[in-house]
Parts: structure tokens; C-alpha cells; sequence
């Protein structure tokens, strides 16, 4: 297969500012998605979509492309990031004549996310004939245990449905999407748009240790303490 990863980077953050680049053990963030990208062996092109000429700078210096800028459009706060990656492909088709037959889109803010598990996510999206395959983690607490809370912050309500008093073990396993890998099929229409089907969607199931999704100090604090024990 023709696969691209593209590697979203936009610069600023508010959260935690200019997090994409921010060094972690030794490199700026968005480094570890790229070297991740590339030793996979996946791709025929790692591309960072980025609007800054520095972040641009710094991807081309870890091995990543940046043939163009992301445009002023798809650069504020409330963008989401499959128009990102639509704008990528229909650059790279009318511009280069390039398609690909897949998609990765790696987030930055997942600095564990393994080389194996760029593979492994590709093998299942193989094996199984999919559209799509997208990261998913166990969630850290069982959504039994979660509640809305009135005004008042009475807990009537909540303890007539709860289940909290049932031992973990008991309680059935819930997965949350962990923002580490999303791999699509494209189709390329006669019309010169771009659609990723997700008619035959499926998991791959990645451990919580790698399944940090960064978006402010406490998770990159986090993220160091991980990545310095796995050293």
C-alpha cells in the first residue's frame, strides 16, 4: 500500500504554550511521532502540517516533510483535524500528482505511542480488510462510577444508578479513544474531493502507559516520568 502520515503540529498552543515543540528527553515533542513514523518503515512520505516556518524547521530537521504551509484557514483554534488532512491530500494530488491509497494521522501530543504499535495498527487495518482502524486505551475509571452533578450537589440520583459498590472486577471493561493513531482509507472521487469511509471500523487496543494524550503541564510531566522508566 501508498501510505502518508501526516503529523499535525499547529503552533499556538493556549493550553500549554508551543507544546508541540517543548523538549521532552532530549527532543523537541513533535520528534517522537516523527522518528516513530519513519522507523516504522509504514510510509512512503512522513508530512508535518504545521503554519509556522520554525515548527517547519524543526520537522525537516527530524526527517519529516514539509513541502507547505498549512494554510490561514485551517489554522485556528476550532479546526478539526480531518480538514487538516483533507487539505494535505488535495494539495499533494494537485500539486504533486501524489496519492496514496492510506492515511495516518499521528498526533504530537502522543509522545509514547511505539513504532510496533504504527505496525501493529496497519497489520490489523490489513488483516481485518478495514476502512479504518483508530487507537483506543481502558479507560483509567469506569464511566459507572461517573455522574453529573445538580445544582444543589446532591447525590441522590447518583446513588440510586450506581454501581460504585461493586468490586472492579466486576464491572465491564470501557475503552476510550487515546488520540495516538488514526489510519484511513482513501478514496479519491472524480469530482477531485476526498472521502475516508468508515464503513468497516475497527480498535486497536493500545496499553495506558503509552496512551498519553498531552495537553497541559501535568500531562507532560507525566509523559517524562513514563518515557524516563522505559529508557
Amino acid at each position: 500500500m501508498n501510505n502518508i502520515a501526516i503529523i499535525t503540529a499547529r503552533s499556538g498552543s493556549k493550553g500549554l504554550k508551543d507544546k508541540n515543540i517543548l523538549p521532552l528527553a532530549g527532543m523537541p515533542l513533535i520528534a517522537h511521532s516523527i522518528i516513530a513514523a519513519r522507523e516504522s518503515r509504514v510510509f512512503r512520505d512522513v508530512m508535518v502540517s504545521t503554519d509556522s516556518g520554525h515548527y517547519a524547521s524543526i520537522a525537516e530537521e527530524y526527517g519529516a516533510s514539509v513541502p507547505f504551509l498549512r494554510s490561514k484557514e485551517l489554522s485556528g483554534d476550532f479546526v478539526g483535524s480531518w480538514d487538516v488532512v483533507k487539505e494535505v491530500l488535495d494539495k499533494y494530488r494537485t500539486a504533486f500528482d501524489m496519492r496514496f491509497d492510506t492515511v495516518c494521522l499521528l498526533q504530537p501530543t502522543s509522545p509514547l505511542r511505539s513504532v510496533q504499535d504504527i505496525i501493529g495498527g496497519y497489520q490489523e487495518f490489513e488483516e481485518k480488510h478495514a476502512d479504518s482502524v483508530t487507537a483506543v486505551c481502558e479507560m483509567e475509571h469506569s464511566p459507572l462510577w461517573s455522574m453529573t452533578l445538580p445544582r444543589d450537589l446532591s447525590l441522590k440520583e447518583y446513588l440510586k444508578k450506581s454501581k460504585g459498590d461493586l468490586p472492579r472486577q466486576q464491572l465491564p471493561t470501557y475503552y476510550r479513544i487515546n488520540g495516538a493513531l488514526y489510519i484511513r482509507r482513501i478514496e479519491y472521487n472524480s469530482d477531485g474531493s476526498i472521502k475516508l469511509p468508515e464503513t468497516e471500523a475497527f480498535a486497536y487496543i493500545m496499553p495506558r502507559e503509552r496512551s498519553i494524550d498531552i495537553d497541559t503541564r501535568i500531562d507532560f510531566r507525566l509523559a517524562e516520568i513514563l518515557m524516563k522508566d522505559n529508557l
